[in-house]
């Protein structure tokens, strides 16, 4: 089988997390730089199927965004485990051909193995769904000799509390900028364009508190200090459970000296509650992302976010601040509701509420959503919308990938000019004088967890060596830095760590802008879409 020796009993699994898309919003590779890291964060999937395989097996990882993969690797195994999401479909398909032609099998997985099994195809073995829910059946087939085959679990029915601590022994901490844990699975709400609901369903299904301090155990052991994230699709989905779970971690934190501080991702109407809001600045946590989309009411009703109609969003982000959070928000273009230019109001709302970092890009329909089914049935999905086999761009420069109603050309335009003035360095650096104003970091943690090595120079010298890579922004982040060092020096190195964020964004923005020229003059102005428009009253929808 192998083509080796290998004791009785054992398998050798190769596990290869494929390479995202080269240029990403999300990447950061020179912002990583920065703080001697290779890439922003670590394959928590790939280490927590690690740890549901029998303890007789014998696992390495490699991480196509952090090191090669050489074919003494693949030789070396008898199976090769990966998968990833859609902007890692490309690679993923390569790691299979290489594989094969190494003459070993391939076992795959993931979110989009799971959304697109046809696209994989050429693997020997597919592993659907939440790997917890079918890992078992997978393993006794192997040991039974089967080397093909599909397997895959019933939707939303893992018990996460029986997920185990993930093999966080298999990462090159120093290769990242951040360790994920996950806490919870699925979100309450219904956002048209999302997959999450899809994957995992709308009820929240948490780990125990046990466990997830077991986890945190476990990193403190490998001599893990620093950032944290909570790779959550909404921490707060059930709050119940997470108010029951903050104030045990930060009993944890002060058993353990403050080794780490957190990030997650929540929705808007974490802003609602000042209690959980206090409970999660006194356990460390220092950013949130949130999902804003776009400042047009109607659009936000069409794609069933409502839950941000209810309030001002800007107001919603400061009260975040005033918790000693700051926010990166995400944002999008090129909804069906859209009845004219949104840039200008988008970019009102990223300057109104001093939100430094904001992702945005263009709509991508993902074929199992809401949204994707909506758009198929109108025949309006561009055909291989989700084949993603070349590689060449992201959800900024690969977005619209079906039929809009607006003009293309109109949202290209739009997009465009967002990205122009919100990472022009000026604009960038006056949202970080605002959020210095805003962000609190009064009751706080004052200084980076003692060992973590990402603060070991200070972020004086961090900031120094991000003005030497961006010259054309340096006066502005310059005067941010002082205004920052005057106004709130607590919040200074939460606003260094935005400065080494936009060494990326702000080269990329131009970059992405270089691509969306290119395509409008590949691509003329045409003629709407003939399509009716889709009920926009339909207010009674579950949020």
């Amino acid at each position: 089988m192998s083509g080796h020796d290998t004791p009785a009993g054992v398998v050798r699994v190769l596990m290869v997390y494929p390479r995202f898309a080269a240029e990403s919003f999300w990447a950061y590779r020179t912002s990583c730089e920065v703080v001697g890291a290779r890439y922003p964060t670590a394959p928590l999937g790939l280490i927590t199927v690690a740890a549901l395989l029998p303890p007789t097996w014998e696992v390495r990882l490699v991480n196509r965004n952090t090191e090669e993969l050489a074919d003494d690797d693949i030789t070396w195994a008898d199976m090769v485990m990966t998968g990833g999401m859609l902007f890692q479909q490309a690679d993923t398909l390569r790691i299979i051909e290489k594989a094969h032609a190494l003459g070993r099998p391939v076992v795959v997985g993931g979110p989009d193995a799971t959304s697109h099994p046809h696209q994989y195809e050429a693997a020997d073995i597919r592993v659907l769904g939440e790997a917890e829910g079918i890992i078992d059946e997978f393993i006794a087939a192997w040991r039974a000799g089967a080397r093909t085959g599909t397997f895959e679990a019933a939707k939303f029915k893992v018990d996460v509390t029986r997920t185990p601590v993930p093999r966080f022994d298999l990462l090159k901490f120093d290769q990242y900028m951040y360790i994920g844990v996950q806490y919870s699975r699925g979100c309450p709400f219904t956002c048209e364009f999302c997959d999450i609901i899809e994957l995992y369903g709308r009820v929240p299904r948490t780990k125990t508190n046990a466990q997830m301090l077991a986890e945190l155990d476990a990193l403190h052991a490998l001599g893990y200090r620093g950032h944290v994230d909570f790779v959550d699709d909404n921490l707060i989905g059930n709050k119940k459970a997470v108010k029951q779970f903050l104030p045990e971690l930060r009993a944890w934190l002060d058993r353990h000296g403050d080794p780490f501080e957190f990030s997650t991702e929540a929705s808007l109407n974490l802003a609602d509650d000042d209690e959980l809001m206090g409970m999660m600045r006194d356990a460390n946590f220092f950013a949130v992302f949130v999902g804003i989309e776009s400042p047009d009411t109607e659009t936000l009703i069409q794609m069933k976010k409502k839950q941000n109609t209810r309030r001002s969003i800007p107001e919603s982000i400061h009260r975040i601040y005033e918790h000693g959070m700051f926010v990166t928000a995400g944002f999008i273009v090129g909804f069906d509701s859209e009845r004219g230019s949104v840039a200008e109001p988008m970019i009102e709302l990223i300057e109104d509420a001093a939100v430094p970092v904001a992702m945005v890009g263009l709509l991508y329909a993902l074929s199992e959503t809401q949204l994707g089914r909506r758009l198929a049935a109108e025949g309006r999905l561009h055909s291989g919308h989700d084949t993603y086999k070349t590689g060449d761009g992201d959800h900024c420069t690969a977005g619209l990938n079906y039929e809009t109603l607006r003009p293309r050309a109109e949202i290209l335009r739009d997009y465009r000019a967002i990205l122009d003035r919100i990472y022009e360095p000026a604009a960038f650096a006056a949202r970080l004088k605002r959020l210095a104003d805003l962000l609190d970091r009064s009751r706080s943690l004052r200084e980076p967890p003692a060992g973590d090595i990402k603060f070991r120079d200070g972020a004086f010298e961090a900031v120094q060596r991000i003005l030497e890579r961006i010259p054309e922004a340096r006066d502005d982040l310059w005067g941010a830095l002082k205004y920052c060092v005057k106004k709130n020096p607590h919040a200074v190195r939460f606003i260094a760590l935005m400065m080494a964020i936009y060494l990326h964004l702000g080269p990329y923005s131009r970059q992405v802008m270089g691509a969306i020229d290119r395509r409008i003059a590949e691509h003329p102005p045409t003629p709407a879409a003939v399509v009716p428009r889709p009920d926009l009253v339909d207010i009674a929808a579950p949020v």
